[in-house]
């Protein structure tokens, strides 16, 4: 038996005070009650308890999240129909808990302890008060050289510069770090070593409070320490964190696919292959688009010039079989990246920042956002 089951949950109203309000729970069995306190206290959320429904007006239907044990079933029959309700039980083999959880109109049916993990993500989800998920972008390098880092550096300032909550994410450990890209390799925050040890849930706030902030964005960078991977399960809990925070995540990829990266690209909403206009820089983004094409679905690439004889950026993505992103602008900063003061596209002019910023205007209509 599945242990969670039923339609999926849609996202809980906000408090009206705009701060999130904990979970509301409804229980009378003591030993069901401190196991939900239990997730409750490990999701960093503070519950509202009663044994029915609350005769507070209000209170029943403005709770982002009810958690009805299966013994209060009976007493809420008769409370207003929403979204969000979760019938809680422990009895595999007690059918009669589907009949209940229609009764009250739950959205699931959830058992313990085997729905733990499920349980705390949602509350933690409350707590956090998540939203739409952030656009996420990855860019990655047709051939070494091809100016990816800096791209995804430009992209993500020019993010930050539209007031959007932005976070850069280096997933390249031989890269040399974007944070020394950025300027800000002696930042205070934390860097990709101290997430190895990271497994199921990853708080989103606190991951964003805990990272050098630099031009008006976070940057999840690396260190220059030995370490040069995380393990899978970490990379998944980091960046499905940072989507949850909303607003956009730029990753910067490394062209050799491994378990790590390969959790990056199924999270990634689309990608940016940079090849530049040359015959044998097309043939080796050949084999990364073919790499990478197996987990991202909506690869797209992003042509420079100078080309060569008979290239420009459409005969580009036709030898790719690939969309066309554009061609990116021919600038000094993006073939040769320095380590100054002013970061790739910083000023917001010129040909860089401009291909920047109609980049996000089109992905975030695309994506249904402002």
């Amino acid at each position: 038996m599945e242990t969670v089951t039923g339609a999926v949950t849609h996202e809980p109203p906000p408090a009206a005070s705009g701060r999130q309000a904990g979970p509301l729970i409804v229980t009378e069995d003591v030993a069901l009650l401190d196991d939900l306190l239990r997730l409750c206290a490990a999701a960093g959320a503070t519950p509202e308890v009663h044994h029915s429904v609350p005769e507070r007006a209000g209170t029943w239907e403005a709770a982002p999240l009810v958690l009805v044990g299966d013994d209060a079933a009976r007493r809420v029959r008769g409370a207003t129909r929403r979204r969000g309700v979760v019938l809680v039980g422990r009895d595999q083999d007690d059918s009669g808990v589907w009949r209940r959880a229609v009764e009250i109109g739950a959205d699931h049916v959830l058992m313990l302890p085997d729905g733990e993990q499920w349980l705390v993500d949602r509350i933690a989800d409350v707590a956090e008060g998540v939203g739409r998920p952030a656009l996420t972008v990855g860019v990655i390098g047709g051939r070494g050289g091809a100016g990816a880092s800096t791209l995804a550096c430009a992209l993500a300032v020019t993010s930050a510069h539209e007031g959007l909550r932005t976070l850069l994410v280096d997933a390249d450990p031989l890269g040399g770090g974007l944070d020394v890209l950025l300027g800000g390799e002696s930042a205070e925050g934390l860097r990709w070593p101290a997430f190895a040890a990271s497994r199921g849930r990853v708080g989103g706030g606190a991951l964003e409070e805990s990272l050098p902030e630099l031009h008006s964005l976070r940057v999840l960078s690396w260190d220059r320490g030995d370490r040069v991977a995380v393990p899978p399960q970490a990379v998944r809990a980091v960046l499905a964190a940072a989507r949850r925070r909303g607003g956009t995540v730029v990753v910067d990829l490394p062209r050799r696919i491994d378990d790590g990266v390969a959790e990056v690209l199924a999270q990634l909403d689309l990608g940016l292959l940079v090849v530049p206009g040359e015959l044998r820089a097309v043939a080796a983004a050949g084999r990364v688009a073919s790499a990478a094409g197996m987990v991202l679905r909506d690869l797209r690439v992003a042509v420079r010039g100078p080309y060569a004889p008979g290239l420009d950026d459409r005969e580009v993505a036709r030898l790719l079989g690939l969309p066309l992103a554009g061609e990116l602008p021919v600038e000094s900063g993006l073939l040769r990246p320095g380590e100054g003061k002013v970061p790739p596209a910083g000023g917001g002019r010129g040909p860089l920042a401009r291909f920047c910023k109609e980049f996000w205007e089109r992905a975030l209509v695309e994506a249904g956002g402002a």
